[in-house]
């Protein structure tokens, strides 16, 4: 029996527009189901998103084979797409991210596993 596989850590940034935080706060008390369904057949495992600053920081866990074939089926699912409209409206790239980006990825520097 071979040993469980390490999820693939993901971290990553953006910024909130100040006057979008209520909106913000209120889309994700209520997240579509589909939406969810969607992270879950991508393996996407306890995914989080924090706010400092008007910072918002996300982490997930990926467990999957081929994270850009997930990701890719994520961005391809309508409800999602659909979800986005909603959301990326209340965010701000950060001046780093390239041209198109949204999310940006974060360098793990540390880990205490």
């Amino acid at each position: 029996m071979s040993a469980p596989r390490t999820p693939r850590r993901v971290a990553s940034v953006i910024h909130l527009r100040p006057e979008q935080e209520r909106k913000y706060r209120e889309l994700h008390r209520a997240v579509p189901q589909q939406v969810l369904d969607t992270l879950s057949r991508a393996h996407i495992t306890r995914y989080s998103i924090f706010l400092r600053e008007n910072t918002l920081f996300a982490y997930y866990e990926y467990t999957g084979e081929d994270y850009e074939a997930d990701m890719a089926d994520i961005a391809a699912d309508p409800a999602t797409q659909e979800w986005w409209t909603l959301t990326d409206p209340c965010q701000r790239p950060l001046d780093s991210a390239a041209p198109g980006e949204r999310w940006v990825e974060a360098e793990e520097v540390f880990h205490l596993g």
